[in-house]
Order: C-alpha cells, then sequence, then structure tokens
C-alpha cells in the first residue's frame, strides 16, 4: 500500500484558481474509490484555503498503478471543478510515502494556514474523515493517518505557544473590522452560515463583547443554529436579509453555499449558484439604513468579512458606498507573522509524529525481520545449550551422575543471557536496515508520479 496526497492550497495557487479546482470537492472521494480500483481509500480537506485528496492505493513495486492513478484523479478533479484536465493536473503538489504525514500533520496543526497557529484546521480535518467514513471511502491506513493528525495537533496547541495564541482567520477578520467599527459592545452583527466557522464567529463575537449577533441561512438551518447559539434567526427569504443588512455594522459570511450542488459547471463558467450577498441586496439595505438615518450624520459603514473560499459575496459589493468588504485575499495580505522559535518548535513535534508513524506504518517489513533474528537467535540459544549440557554430562559421566533439573536451567538462561547482549544492536541495525529497504521500495514505486501527473495521455 502507497499514500499519495493531491495538494492545492493558497501557497501554490491563488484563491479563484483555488475555487475552482474545488468546486465539486464534497463527491471527489467518493468518485476515486469508485471508478479507480487501485484506490482503496480516499479523504478530501476542502476548506476556505485548501483542496487536498489523500489516497491510499495498492500499488505494485513498479509504480504503474501509482501513476495511473494520480492521472486518473487529476481527470476526475478536473471533471467536477469544470476545467481542464491539464489545469487540474499542474495545480496539484504531489507527496507521497513519508511526506503525506509530515504535510498532513503540519496542515492539521496550523502551521500550513494563512494565519499560522489557527486552529479551526484541525476540526475540518477531523470533519474530513468523518466525511469519507460517511461516504465508505477511508481505510485502515487514513484512519491511522488522520487520528495520527488530530492527535499531532493537540500535542502542537498543548506543548508550544500557538495553542494559546487564539490565531484565526475568524479572528484576524474582526480584528481587521474592529479598526473601523463603532466598538464591539455597541455593534449589531450578522452571521450568514451556520457552519464551523459560524460557530467560531459567534464565540469570537461574544468574546470581543457584541451581544447583537443575527444568523441567516437560505437553508433554513438558521432557527436551529440560533437556539444552539443563543443568537436571533433571521428568515430564510431575501427580504429578511436585506431587513438585517440595514440594521447591522458587520456581516461575516461563511456559508460556503455558492457552488454547492448541481451539475459542474463549463470550463470558464461562474462555479454553480448565485452569491448569497449579491449587489442588489446589499445595496437596497444601504439605501434603508440611510433612510433611516435621515437628517442624522451619514451613518456608520458596513462592514463585510467572506470568509468562504466559494465566495458568498459578489466582489462588485465592494462598490456599494458605504461599504467595505474584507475576502481571504484581505485577511491573507494581513496575516501576521510568527515567532520563529514557536514555529520552529512545533515544526519538530510534527516531524517527530511523522517519523513515528511512518515506522508504525512500514514498521510490518521491519517486524517480520526482527522476529526472524528473534528465531535465529532461540536457534542459537538452543545450539549452545545443547553443546553446554553435553560437556557437562562428559565431566560428570566419570562421577556416575547426570546434569540436574538446577544445571540445565543456569545453561540455558547463561546462553540466553550471553545472546540477548549483542541481540539489542542487531535488533536496532535489522529494524533500521529493513525499514530502510520498506522506503526505498516505496520511493521505488511513486517515482515519476509527480512527472506523470503532468502527463496529458488520455486516461484509461
Amino acid at each position: 500500500m502507497v499514500l499519495i496526497s493531491l495538494t492545492a492550497s493558497h501557497r501554490e495557487l491563488d484563491l479563484d484558481a483555488l475555487e475552482r479546482l474545488s468546486t465539486g470537492s464534497e463527491s471527489v472521494g467518493r468518485t476515486v474509490v469508485g471508478s479507480c480500483r487501485p484506490v482503496q481509500g480516499a479523504v478530501v480537506i476542502s476548506t476556505c484555503n485548501r483542496f487536498e485528496l489523500y489516497l491510499d492505493v495498492d500499488a505494485p513495486l513498479d509504480g504503474d498503478v501509482v501513476r495511473h492513478a494520480t492521472r486518473h484523479v487529476a481527470a476526475l478533479v478536473a471533471e467536477a471543478s469544470g476545467v481542464s484536465t491539464e489545469t487540474a493536473a499542474a495545480s496539484f503538489a504531489v507527496r507521497t510515502g513519508s511526506d503525506v504525514a509530515a504535510h498532513l500533520f503540519a496542515v492539521a496543526s496550523g502551521l500550513d494556514s494563512m494565519v499560522v497557529g489557527e486552529r479551526e484546521i484541525a476540526g475540518q480535518v477531523k470533519r474530513s474523515l468523518v466525511v469519507a467514513r460517511d461516504q465508505d471511502t477511508t481505510s485502515k491506513t487514513l484512519e491511522l493517518l488522520f487520528q495520527t493528525a488530530s492527535r499531532t495537533s493537540k500535542q502542537v496547541g498543548h506543548h508550544t505557544a500557538l495553542g494559546g495564541t487564539g490565531r484565526s482567520l475568524v479572528a484576524l477578520g474582526l480584528d481587521l473590522a474592529g479598526a473601523v467599527l463603532r466598538p464591539y459592545p455597541a455593534a449589531r452583527a450578522v452571521i450568514v452560515g451556520t457552519g464551523a466557522y459560524a460557530g467560531a464567529s459567534v464565540a469570537a463575537l461574544r468574546a470581543r463583547g457584541c451581544a447583537d449577533v443575527r444568523v441567516y441561512s437560505r437553508s433554513g438551518r438558521a432557527a436551529e443554529f440560533a437556539a444552539s447559539h443563543e443568537v436571533v434567526a433571521v428568515g430564510a427569504d431575501t427580504e429578511s436579509l436585506v431587513s438585517a443588512l440595514a440594521e447591522a455594522d458587520l456581516v461575516v459570511s461563511c456559508s460556503g453555499a455558492r457552488g454547492r450542488g448541481g451539475a459542474a459547471p463549463a470550463p470558464g463558467a461562474e462555479a454553480s449558484l448565485e452569491y448569497v450577498l449579491d449587489v442588489a441586496a446589499v445595496a437596497r439595505a444601504r439605501e434603508r439604513a440611510a433612510d433611516r438615518a435621515g437628517d442624522e450624520p451619514e451613518s456608520d459603514a458596513l462592514v463585510i468579512l467572506d470568509l468562504a473560499l466559494h465566495r458568498d459575496v459578489d466582489p462588485q459589493v465592494a462598490d456599494v458606498e458605504g461599504v467595505l468588504l474584507y475576502d481571504l485575499s484581505t485577511l491573507k495580505a494581513n496575516a501576521p507573522a510568527t515567532e520563529h522559535a514557536v514555529v520552529e518548535h512545533a515544526r519538530r513535534i510534527v516531524a517527530d509524529a511523522a517519523t513515528r508513524f511512518e515506522e508504525t506504518r512500514l514498521g510490518r517489513a521491519a517486524d517480520a525481520a526482527v522476529v526472524a533474528l528473534f528465531d535465529d537467535a532461540e536457534r542459537t540459544v538452543a545450539a549452545e545449550a545443547a553443546d553446554a549440557t553435553a560437556r557437562l554430562a562428559a565431566e560428570l559421566a566419570p562421577l556416575g551422575t547426570e546434569p540436574s533439573e538446577d544445571d540445565l536451567e543456569k545453561i540455558a538462561r547463561d546462553a540466553r543471557r550471553r545472546a540477548h547482549r549483542v541481540l539489542h544492536h542487531r535488533i536496532v541495525e535489522v529494524r533500521a536496515a529493513a525499514l530502510a529497504e520498506a522506503r526505498a521500495a516505496e520511493a521505488a514505486v511513486v517515482a515519476g508520479a509527480e512527472r506523470s501527473l503532468r502527463v496529458t495521455e488520455p486516461v484509461d
């Protein structure tokens, strides 16, 4: 079995390209496992700034199956997202073998995020495994990989300063908005969406003293979310949304609803569904706010944070008078730096965890070698004990006696002690050699996999 990851994130792509690539991501894992026989498992991570596929591939040592799998996956992603196969293939960074675990553990720990150390990604990684389980696309190796990633993330949070900084996209966005808003205790906020970011937004707003929080969802889930988070639900119709926007100072939009469902768009077409917040709705809301203000000084600006990868907010909303729009590109440009020593400490934890994972994953070959070494040692002990027993019996024969049970036990114990003195060093050597051999064999399997993604030959 070989681990392969195909990853696209804000580090490799601009956010527009990433948005196009991840359209249809919800079905990719199931499609890959169902249509590519060597792929035994797939887990997909799709967040506001990354789209990653983790594959467990049953591959022979010639590597042909791995190369076929990577080409096939690129074609399926292209079909689901509406981009060309060449675009999909060129968009992914391909990792194989030990690099897969090292990358995922860094992702889960927030080391590869726009805001280094952000904690929401840990929950997103955990939920991606839950989705794979629900879709029946996971495997034993992927289960171990993702569960270890979650444990590693907790270790980083517990043992480094990253765990206490409270960094997140939500926190960064609210800090930027707070520079131009009225004080948060007096601000009125509307949250668009009911997912993980919506919950994080409620908590972050409350931490800043904001008590007037409303939630809108055109899916109809606002009432349930509002009841569980003690906020006010807004009706799912457009008129209710406009009314809420007219009274708001801040909008945090994180539904990601645009681009979900429906057939994949044609290349170059819009993702699929219309924007959740379009220009018309926002303009009407600003007109109502102005009418309500009457002869009073000009109404405060409306700050909109669009935290969704598949943009909830039409970018042209920024042209509406009195509106400030901050999207993921804005947040990326304003992401704070993190102290080098803290990041290096976290990376050491990640590297150690990845090494242990690889030893566990590839340990079957090493364990077999160690078992063989123990078997050899037992044969050596038995032979030495037999020789020592024969010598003692020869010495005692003239006296008319034979070795006692105590004599035989001491002979066996001494032989085993001598063997075990050298066995420890041999175990270390043999295990290291077996692991190296397993890694070399895996490297032979995946050699050329990244190169093959850029080959545009037809996929079977």
